[in-house]
């Protein structure tokens, strides 16, 4: 019997895609033999996610996590919407978003801690669902919140399950005002930014580079126009202003009362607690976004089919 080396239980991996338990186990059952615990491992279907794992994962779920000063997002992805409605995958993810606040953000962290219920990794839990759903899944992102004292509170759109949805926000609010106080601003807060999907908090908070894309863009279209420099100058701004009303948390329209913005709804509601009320920060996480899909052509493949 060869040597159950952590060596050899990688190569197995890298060879069948199957998690590292599962790796160390059919080399166990098969004496260390490495193609005989590659059939093993085939008969009992976990080798199938090697296979999986080229094809786009761009359907999912978000998870949220609260604990009171701080939160957690992750997204979960799978081929099909289908698939992210199977109550399996779906306890994948909240096996995998319950772990998610000890990772503080960090995906490869994430991937290493280990889910309680199974004893396997994270990555090596996704790979056993792998090969029990039958599509690739994929553990995209993970995203951390904190507060030093305040809450952070959060927001699930499209929810299918508690704490699961089509997309996730969190956001800090720092106080001394009680958390109770502060809950219901919060979930405003986290609807408005699903809704309104702001660039930064404040304009501070905004990229430099694309404020003075803004700028260099208004100005060439008010030069345009024929304007002297001075009126130039001055249209330049006021279009600055209307950009930070669309991009900038603090200054847009409330989605709740258009007739307020944000910074006024948080002064006021800083008001009614007895204690001043800072964003820190918010994050917005969507399914997919940024991934580029695969978009196919049905006509034209029957038709490439017909010629065949």
């Amino acid at each position: 019997m060869s040597a159950i080396t952590p060596s050899l239980v990688k190569q197995l991996r890298e060879l069948t895609g199957a998690g590292m338990m599962d790796c160390k186990r059919a080399l166990e059952e098969c004496g260390g033999d490495l193609e005989a615990a590659t059939d093993w491992l085939r008969k009992k279907g976990l080798a199938a996610a090697a296979k999986k794992a080229g094809r786009i994962a761009a359907e999912g779920l978000i998870g949220m996590r609260l604990e009171g000063t701080a939160g957690a997002l992750v997204e979960v992805n799978s081929e099909t919407d289908f698939v992210a409605r199977n109550e399996t995958f779906q306890q994948l993810v909240r096996h995998i978003v319950g772990l998610a606040p000890g990772a503080k953000g960090d995906v490869e962290a994430l991937k290493k801690m280990v889910v309680s219920a199974s004893g396997r990794t994270v990555a090596d839990e996704i790979a056993q669902a792998i090969a029990v759903i039958g599509e690739n899944l994929n553990l995209r992102r993970t995203a951390y919140l904190e507060v030093p004292k305040g809450l952070v509170a959060g927001y699930v759109h499209n929810q299918v399950a508690v704490g699961l949805g089509k997309l996730g926000v969190l956001v800090g609010l720092a106080s001394d005002a009680e958390p109770a106080a502060l809950a219901e601003l919060g979930k405003q807060l986290a609807m408005h930014i699903a809704a309104a999907n702001p660039r930064a908090v404040d304009v501070a908070g905004l990229d430099p580079a694309l404020v003075e894309r803004e700028r260099q863009i208004y100005a060439e279209q008010a030069r345009a126009s024929g304007k002297p420099e001075s009126i130039v100058a001055k249209m330049v701004e006021g279009r600055l202003r209307k950009f930070y009303e669309e991009a900038v948390l603090l200054e847009q329209a409330f989605v709740v009362d258009p007739e307020r913005r944000v910074k006024d709804v948080i002064a006021a509601a800083a008001k009614a607690a007895g204690a001043p009320i800072t964003v820190t920060g918010f994050v917005r996480m969507q399914v997919g976004e940024g991934i580029e899909k695969e978009t196919s052509d049905l006509a034209a493949e029957v038709a490439k089919l017909t010629r065949t």
